[in-house]
């Protein structure tokens, strides 16, 4: 019974993680960690970066093979709170695969960066409400 429990319980684990998208992470310079009050600025690949920035790291969203809630809104807002984390406040996607027939899922490369002024002044990306 022990050896049943267990199992189920290593089932449970690898198919509750495998749902969502790999995200894999490189911080060079991480920064203070910023409060739910600050603004952080979502910027897709046309939108063009600000003068004296400093990069904080790198982002990338992949589909694990099971991925879901793997839209373009939902890992915005995912690396957005990567970027709180590690001091960013602008969030910049480099490199953005749409869903295919191999995919049901956004493949994402995003820079975060520390800007000292105001991010609100910066043309951006919205979220959409789903």
């Amino acid at each position: 019974m022990k050896q049943l429990t267990k199992i189920l319980f290593l089932v449970t684990v690898v198919g509750l993680t495998s749902c969502s998208p790999k995200i894999t992470s490189n911080f060079t310079n991480p920064q203070p960690k910023l409060s739910i009050d600050e603004k952080v600025a979502l910027l897709d690949i046309e939108h063009k970066l600000p003068e004296n920035i400093t990069k904080v790291g790198d982002l990338r969203f992949q589909d694990s093979g099971f991925s879901t809630d793997c839209s373009f809104n939902s890992l915005m807002n995912k690396a957005r709170m990567e970027a709180r984390k590690n001091g960013a406040n602008i969030v910049k996607v480099v490199n953005k695969k749409k869903p295919n027939l191999w995919s049901s899922c956004y493949r994402l490369k995003i820079e975060l960066y520390k800007y000292d002024e105001d991010v609100s002044s910066i043309p951006q990306y919205e979220l959409k409400l789903d």
